[in-house]
C-alpha cells in the first residue's frame, strides 16, 4: 500500500519537474502606432532536450491564425509576407513588433514545443492593441460673454485634434465633476453641460483626456459667471455699533463703508431719509459723516447696492446717534419701537425736602 502512495508521488513530481511551462507578463499588451512593439516571453522545462520549436501566430475575431514566424532551436522560418515586420532571436521566444499599425491589432500566440524523451507543448496568447496618443484638449466655453446665476446656463466643449479611443474626464479645482442636478454630460463626455448656473459653479475648470497609452490635461478656463449682490453691510471706522445703530461723539466725523459680494462689482448709493423724505446724497462705496453738522440728534441712512448685470439690488439701513459729552448726560438707553430709533439722555434727579 504504502510502496504504490510512494510510486504515484514520485511519478508527479518527475512530471512536475520534467513540464514546460510558457509564461507572459502581461495578457494586454497597448503599443503605439508608428512605434515598436516587444512582446516578452518566458519559458522553462526540467528535461533533457534535443530540440526546441518556437512558433507565433497572429488571430483576429472571426478568423483563424496565420502563421508568422517559427523556429527550430536557433534557425528562425518568417513567412515571407511578414519577414521584414516581426523578429524573434530563438531560444529567446520573445516577439518585436515593428513598426506597429492598426492593422496589427489583434492576438498574438506564441507555442513552444520541447522535443526530448517525448513532446511538450504549451502556450500563451497576448491580446495587442493599437492607439495614436492624446493631443493636448482646448475647452471652449459657451456663451462667451458669460450668464447670470439661476437664468443662464454655461456649456463647456473639451475638443482634441488626435488621438484614439478617447475616454473625457471633466475637473473643478482639480477634482472629478460629478454628475447632479444641475451638471450634465454628453454621451462621450466631451460636453460639460451647467443648467442653470450658480455662484457655487464658479471655479477652474479642465478636461482631462486619456487613452490607454497616454493621457493629456487642458489648460484652466474659468467661465464668467454673474451674482449677487450678496451680504451686504455697512461698518465704520469709528464709533460703536449696536445691531443697526452707530453711535459717535460729537464734533467727530465717521467713516461708512458699504460692501458686498458680488460680479462684476456693485455700484454703491447712499440715501438719507429725514422728515419722512428721502433722497440720495452720494454715489460709491464710502461715505463720511461730519457729527457738527448733524443737525438732529440721530440721523437715518440707507446703503444701496445695485448689480447691473443680474438687475439685482439689496440695502442695508442704519442710524447714526450723536452723543453729547457734556455734563448733563449720565446715561444713554436706546429704544426701538416699530422700526424707529431713538436715544434716551437720562439725567440726575433732585430730591426734595
Amino acid at each position: 500500500m504504502w510502496l504504490r502512495v510512494l510510486t504515484v508521488f514520485l511519478l508527479f513530481v518527475a512530471g512536475v519537474c520534467s513540464g514546460l511551462k510558457v509564461t507572459v507578463p502581461s495578457h494586454t499588451v497597448h503599443g503605439i502606432r508608428g512605434q515598436a512593439l516587444y512582446l516578452p516571453v518566458h519559458y522553462g522545462f526540467h528535461t533533457p532536450a534535443s530540440d526546441i520549436q518556437i512558433i507565433w501566430l497572429f488571430e483576429r475575431p472571426h478568423t483563424m491564425p496565420k502563421y508568422l514566424l517559427g523556429s527550430v532551436n536557433k534557425s528562425v522560418v518568417p513567412d515571407l509576407e511578414y519577414q521584414h515586420k516581426f523578429t524573434m532571436m530563438p531560444p529567446n521566444a520573445s516577439l518585436l513588433i515593428y513598426p506597429l499599425q492598426f492593422a496589427d491589432e489583434g492576438n498574438y500566440i506564441v507555442k513552444v514545443n520541447i522535443q526530448g524523451n517525448g513532446t511538450l507543448s504549451s502556450s500563451q496568447k497576448i491580446q495587442v492593441t493599437v492607439d495614436d496618443p492624446v493631443m493636448k484638449p482646448v475647452v471652449q466655453s459657451h456663451p462667451d460673454s458669460g450668464a447670470v446665476e439661476y437664468v443662464g446656463n454655461i456649456t463647456l466643449i473639451c475638443q482634441v485634434k488626435g488621438g484614439t479611443r478617447l475616454v473625457y474626464q471633466w475637473r473643478k479645482n482639480g477634482k472629478p465633476v460629478c454628475i447632479n442636478s444641475s451638471h450634465s454630460f454628453s454621451p462621450q463626455n466631451n460636453t460639460l453641460w451647467i443648467v442653470p448656473v450658480t455662484k457655487e459653479d464658479i471655479g477652474n475648470y479642465s478636461c482631462l483626456v486619456s487613452n490607454p497609452v497616454s493621457e493629456m490635461e487642458s489648460d484652466v478656463i474659468m467661465p464668467t459667471i454673474y451674482y449677487g449682490p450678496y451680504g451686504l453691510q455697512v461698518n465704520s471706522d469709528k464709533g460703536q455699533k449696536l445691531g443697526e445703530v452707530f453711535t459717535v461723539d460729537l464734533g467727530e466725523a465717521i467713516l461708512f463703508d458699504c460692501s458686498a459680494d458680488s460680479y462684476p462689482p456693485n455700484t454703491y448709493s447712499w440715501i438719507q431719509r429725514s422728515d419722512n423724505t428721502t433722497y440720495v446724497i452720494k454715489h460709491g462705496p464710502r461715505l463720511e459723516v461730519m457729527s457738527e453738522k448733524v443737525a438732529q440728534k440721530t440721523a437715518d441712512y440707507v446703503c444701496c447696492a445695485y448689480n447691473n448685470m443680474t438687475g439685482r439690488r439689496d440695502e442695508a439701513r442704519f442710524t447714526v446717534v450723536i452723543t453729547s459729552v457734556g455734563k448733563c448726560v449720565k446715561e444713554q438707553t436706546f429704544i426701538k419701537h416699530k422700526g424707529l430709533i431713538a436715544l434716551v439722555s437720562q439725567m440726575p434727579v433732585k430730591k426734595t425736602t
